[in-house]
């Protein structure tokens, strides 16, 4: 955690805390920001629900499949289709399986417990008997764990599509209301996102796939994963905050110290990430920033086009954007997980949040919290 030591970042915190208080949020109210914020999550927003429908197809229909050569097809295999894969004219899903990998890794949240839990593991295993796959067993006799593994993984494809499928019509319909002028500042952005979350709060987190038609719940209701604690929690954790650390930009080398050894303490995710490097070989946001070219709006392009490399920093810009609406993503987070209301008159209330915003600003003091409040 960063010591604070400058008086700019007594300032900043101070401001930030009263600012979140008061219902606002991390990134300053501004048109501008608002204008940007708006179109990239539009563009988000499509390209989320492109994420969610491939995640979930895997989940569901490529369980156990070791060699899953076509399974960012959706089903849909024909020449056309190899055509574009082949030649990169298509949506980079690569990236969504590096975000669930990074959430896998890292775990927190009920799934993780649920998944270290006998129940878990009598039903993969039920499921993985049930696939009858001669290669699939007998790696797991060579390897044991490698089925319950591979299994696990699955849960996360199917946890993180099912985010996903929230989070994009609550960005695509922001945008909708925006067009029709019922959002009018960034404040109005992080209160629908926020209250996007917390209508999709409880509804639970299950995972059920079919095998020679039986059907196996390996992740069942009564496991009592939820939306909100379970999937939206541990996806800002991980992927807003933690991530993993670029290849090529850092050194995985033990000797050299670059990685620190508590995963508590890595700050790859992005919140933090630069966006200088978007664009270059081997960054995994460059695919996400690829693929929110595709569906920009016609406003946010200009205002790119405006700037002072006119459009062929695209990618830069793009990221940028999409730092200060990550802002607005986790301001939502933060203002609905406040232990008290914040129009509470009580001082020992309006103290507990004060404390409670507190620890969080002072975690995003190292993040790009500083620039976008610049």
């Amino acid at each position: 955690m960063k010591t604070l030591t400058k008086q700019a970042d007594r300032e900043l915190l101070q401001h930030l805390v009263t600012r979140l208080e008061t219902g606002g949020g991390l990134l300053p109210d501004t048109q501008e920001n608002l204008l940007e914020v708006v179109g990239v999550l539009k563009s988000y927003g499509f390209v989320l629900d492109a994420y969610w429908r491939n995640l979930l197809y895997i989940a569901d229909q490529q369980f156990l499949v070791l060699f899953p050569f076509f399974k960012y097809f959706n089903g849909e295999v024909t020449p056309a289709r190899i055509f574009q894969h082949l030649s990169h004219n298509r949506i980079n899903y690569e990236f969504a399986e590096y975000c669930l990998k990074a959430m896998f890794w890292h775990g927190g949240g009920g799934i993780d417990a649920y998944l270290d839990s006998p129940e878990f593991e009598a039903r993969a295993a039920a499921a993985a008997a049930a696939k009858g796959n001669f290669l699939v067993g007998g790696l797991n006799q060579v390897f044991p764990g490698f089925v319950g593994e591979q299994v696990r993984t699955m849960v996360y494809y199917s946890a993180l599509g099912q985010f996903w499928q929230v989070m994009s019509p609550m960005f695509l319909t922001l945008s909708d209301r925006y067009d029709r002028g019922e959002i009018r500042s960034v404040v109005d952005v992080v209160e629908h996102i926020r209250l996007g979350l917390v209508a999709a709060a409880a509804q639970p987190f299950v995972y059920r796939v079919q095998v020679k038609g039986q059907t196996y719940e390996l992740v069942p209701e009564s496991a009592g994963l939820t939306f909100l604690q379970d999937l939206a929690i541990p996806y800002v954790e991980t992927v807003f905050f933690r991530s993993l650390p670029f290849m090529g930009t850092i050194s995985y080398n033990a000797q050299a110290g670059q990685i620190p050894q508590d995963q508590g303490q890595f700050t790859y995710g992005a919140l933090y990430a630069d966006p200088l490097p978007i664009g270059g070989p081997g960054i995994p946001p460059t695919l996400l920033m690829q693929d929110m070219r595709r569906f920009l709006p016609d406003y946010l392009q200009e205002v790119y086009n405006c700037s002072l490399r006119q459009g062929d920093d695209l990618g830069v810009q793009i990221c940028e954007s999409f730092q200060k609406s990550m802002f607005c993503v986790t301001t939502a987070a933060i203002l609905g997980l406040a232990p008290h209301p914040l129009q509470s008159a009580n001082p020992e209330a309006q103290g507990v949040n004060r404390a409670y915003f507190t620890g969080w600003v002072r975690r995003l003091l190292d993040s790009r919290l500083v620039q976008v409040n610049a």
